[in-house]
């Protein structure tokens, strides 16, 4: 497919259609149309050329984290998210790139590096945060097979997505395509990493039945919060999502200082100031 040749005809069948549907019958309107169509952009534009250039490599390779090794060799805004989240510093951090930079990578990595390192401890040790379903079950099949398809990882790090949907045919065993999704297996046996939504997680912090997603969370288990698209949260429910940090904070009595907490946007920043962001970022996290 040549991007030109389709632009032609997709602008020869516009002018085709208007040509028809809007053929002027009063007497002194005729070619009223075709001159309109000849003015230059009195409809069409372009076309533009988009160029998009390469991001910024990294210095190290692909196994940036042995246990857990990329694809590829990883770019520099991820090394440096990676050096601010792997251990022993676990910083909070912004990830605000633009859209297939790779910006789940840059916290997906250390934490399924971290839940290899503690696999035999019990409890949440992440928890993603989605604004909507459809992000969550989309990132859900990503995770799944980041887990699969790792022999460390696969058998030994599990991830359960909770929201408020029910489905069909809940999945109580992690697949290739899928993570657990049975909310009776996740209450008895938590996963390493949760992914859910900050509605449902007000429920998980107060419904009795949910209760067992906690127990196995010592002051120092859960090790990182994720809020995707985090340009989302503004105005009220920015606010309730920084409650809600707080609460969940106070209710697993987590040290100060411990949690990491990262936010991801690919619309968040641009020439403003980044101590706004900053600042944006450390009232949710607080």
């Amino acid at each position: 497919m040549i991007p030109s040749v389709v632009a032609s005809e997709v602008r020869a069948s516009i002018e085709d259609f208007l040509k028809t549907e809007f053929r002027p019958a009063s007497p002194g309107f005729e070619g009223l149309m075709q001159r309109f169509l000849a003015t230059p952009e009195a409809v069409f534009k372009g076309p533009y050329l988009s160029v998009g250039l390469p991001f910024r490599p990294g210095s190290t390779g692909a196994d940036y984290f042995p246990d857990v090794p990329m694809a590829f060799p990883p770019h520099r805004h991820q090394e440096q998210a990676f050096a601010r989240l792997k251990s022993p510093y676990y910083q909070s951090t912004l990830v605000a790139t633009g859209t297939g930079s790779g910006k789940t990578e840059c916290f997906m990595l250390p934490i399924l590096n971290h839940c290899y390192q503690h696999e035999s401890e019990p409890g949440i040790k992440a928890l993603l945060i989605y604004p909507m379903n459809a992000l969550a079950t989309d990132q859900a099949k990503r995770l799944a097979s980041l887990i699969w398809h790792n022999p460390k990882l696969k058998g030994k790090v599990t991830a359960g997505l909770f929201v408020g949907e029910s489905e069909r045919d809940p999945k109580a065993m992690m697949g290739e395509d899928h993570i657990i999704t049975d909310k009776n297996i996740l209450r008895q046996c938590p996963p390493d990493i949760l992914l859910t939504n900050y509605k449902m997680l007000d429920y998980l912090l107060i419904r009795p039945g949910d209760q067992p997603l906690w127990v196995g969370n010592a002051p120092e288990t859960l090790r990182y919060l994720i809020v995707d698209e985090i340009h989302t949260f503004d105005g009220a429910q920015g606010t309730d999502l920084a409650c809600l940090i707080r609460r969940l904070k106070a209710r697993l009595q987590t040290p100060k200082r411990h949690l990491a907490c990262v936010g991801t946007s690919a619309t968040l920043g641009g020439s403003g100031n980044k101590g706004d962001m900053l600042n944006y970022g450390a009232i949710r996290s607080v």
